[in-house]
């Protein structure tokens, strides 16, 4: 057993935080907290795996092509072929932008990190990466909101692509937490993006947190249900409830009634349970032209998805681009030491915007259209979408 002299430094003293019992006593501390950071990004985004993910490298933006359909025509014997008369199939871009740089960012004092009775580093981690995520799947989820009211990028005539599609959940805000209002809405959705080509691979729902709990209650026994994910995969709520060849998933970050989180206030809508926090409500922090700075893509205003309630897509209906991915960077050396602590800063650079709009479904309350700068289409869905009614 060693002893050690009380006036001498204690050279065996185990430093869990160096490598190999050599340099940096933090160095491995460092390490930890960055893949906190990615556990607490990770468990908390949904969006990202369900859209189409690209990687950008030297550049500010990334572009996408879409093709449009062509025609098949009968051959006149000694013609020679040069291609359809008409020059299809038309061609057209999508062009997504990166953002400015995301951050989420804490300092940590030093003495505090002493004194704490716990690992303050990792809740923080968590924490920065439960920011991150918020924001992203934001993003993502209102470029889709977005597309489900647009037109095809492919215009040419008599070569038009199909758009978006809007299905209405019923005539009043309570019948979005209807099941039998979301079954048939689902099925419309379903039909829809059958006629419009969308393929049937990746197609996905996302609804609030109250819709799914209702539906998973009511359609749970009525062959709706993936029986591959029983017992407490389906308590657990993630995705395991298939309606139409559709998997079903939950988000406090999809554009419900305006807000994110829920709505409360609703005629015959969800009981506000009190205590609700400050982060429920509206995102204003997105909305394009709020005096925001750092946005380079249009994510639409806010009061535009006041009658949104759930989406419905398939992979192809958004993109985003990611410049830098999930990081994390913490100060050391003479900052740390001018400061008495670091900054843990998490990080990435990313863009998104909805690609195919016909891979795009939004659940409406009513048959209003809204173009994403809140302005009521009293035309008709024409330019933003179809709109099914209810039950049709």
């Amino acid at each position: 057993m060693a002893h050690q002299n009380t006036n001498e430094p204690l050279a065996d003293l185990t430093r869990p935080g160096q490598l190999n019992s050599a340099g940096d006593s933090r160095a491995l501390y460092l390490k930890l907290f960055s893949g906190e950071m990615f556990k607490g990004f990770q468990r908390n985004t949904i969006a990202r795996d369900l859209v189409m993910k690209r990687t950008l490298k030297k550049g500010k933006s990334l572009q996408f092509i879409y093709t449009g359909r062509t025609t098949a025509e009968y051959h006149v014997p000694g013609q020679s072929i040069l291609g359809n008369d008409d020059g299809a199939p038309p061609v057209a871009e999508k062009t997504i932008t990166i953002d400015d740089l995301l951050i989420s960012s804490a300092f940590l004092y030093e003495l505090d990190e002493t004194l704490a009775h716990y690992d303050l580093r990792s809740e923080i981690s968590r924490k920065i990466g439960y920011a991150l995520a918020e924001k992203y799947d934001r993003l993502i989820f209102r470029a889709i909101a977005k597309g489900a009211r647009q037109a095809s990028a492919v215009s040419k005539t008599n070569f038009v692509e199909p758009g978006g599609t809007q299905v209405s959940v019923g005539a009043n805000d309570a019948d979005a937490f209807s099941p039998t209002g979301l079954v048939s809405a689902f099925y419309d959705a379903a039909a829809a993006l059958d006629e419009k080509g969308v393929s049937s691979d990746g197609r996905v729902g996302v609804l609030n947190p109250r819709q799914y709990y209702e539906l998973i209650q009511q359609v749970g026994e009525n062959g709706l249900v993936n029986r591959d994910a029983q017992g407490d995969s389906r308590q657990k709520g993630n995705g395991i409830v298939e309606i139409a060849g559709i998997k079903i998933y939950k988000s406090m970050n999809i554009p419900f009634f305006g807000n994110y989180g829920t709505k409360y206030g609703l005629t015959n809508g969800p009981v506000n349970p009190g205590h609700t926090g400050s982060f429920v409500g509206s995102d204003t922090a997105l909305e394009d032209g709020g005096g925001v700075t750092g946005m380079n893509n249009n994510y639409g205003e806010q009061a535009a998805f006041d009658k949104s309630c759930g989406l419905i897509f398939q992979k192809e209906a958004a993109g985003v681009v990611e410049a830098i991915g999930p990081q994390v960077q913490v100060t050391s050396g003479d900052i740390s030491v001018v400061y008495q602590g670091d900054v843990i800063l998490g990080r990435m650079a990313c863009g998104a915007d909805f690609l195919n709009p016909a891979a795009a479904v939004e659940l409406v309350v009513g048959t209003v259209s809204q173009d994403v700068n809140g302005v009521t289409d009293t035309t008709g869905a024409a330019a933003f979408g179809t709109t099914y009614p209810a039950n049709a």
